[in-house]
């Protein structure tokens, strides 16, 4: 069964259950999914599908940080539910450990490629090979910092 069959399953189960947070973050979901596929004009795969999640994961985090800036604690629970409906579709994440070790060896095949240790200008070309890499198995803040550090020493 695919991501986006499951999480099909999974509006009906909140609209029998009467479920209308759940609901209507998974319609939400159906939505965004949609849309992508409308406008790129194929049918996503799993792959896909969970990087349409992690944007929308990005975009309640970021407005959680506003509406705690602002003081509406309210808006920010809100949030927060959804990217906990959200989440339950990502895939398990790598650990720190295994990330900082995905970054080593995309940091010794972009050295390899250019001849000569990645320097801070190629910060670019290493996030590329990791997103390519890592997409889905990890959050990409979390692989940024560890490409940083690994530029650093």
């Amino acid at each position: 069964m695919s991501l986006k069959d499951q999480i099909t399953d999974d509006m009906k189960a909140a609209m029998r259950a009467k479920d209308s947070a759940r609901l209507g973050t998974i319609r939400l979901l159906l939505a965004a999914i949609k849309q992508k596929e409308v406008d790129d004009r194929v049918t996503l795969d799993d792959a896909a599908t969970v990087a349409v999640i992690d944007k929308l994961i990005k975009q309640r985090k970021d407005s959680i940080a506003a509406y705690t800036q602002a003081g509406r604690q309210d808006l920010a629970d809100a949030e927060s539910a959804e990217v906990q409906v959200l989440q339950a579709y990502l895939p398990e994440r790598l650990s720190a450990e295994a990330v900082a070790q995905e970054v080593a060896a995309v940091v010794a095949a972009v050295a390899a490629e250019l001849g000569r240790a990645p320097a801070a200008s190629d910060m670019g070309k290493l996030m590329a090979a990791a997103k390519s890499r890592l997409a889905g198995k990890a959050d990409m803040a979390q692989v940024s910092a560890a490409v940083k550090a690994a530029l650093a020493g």
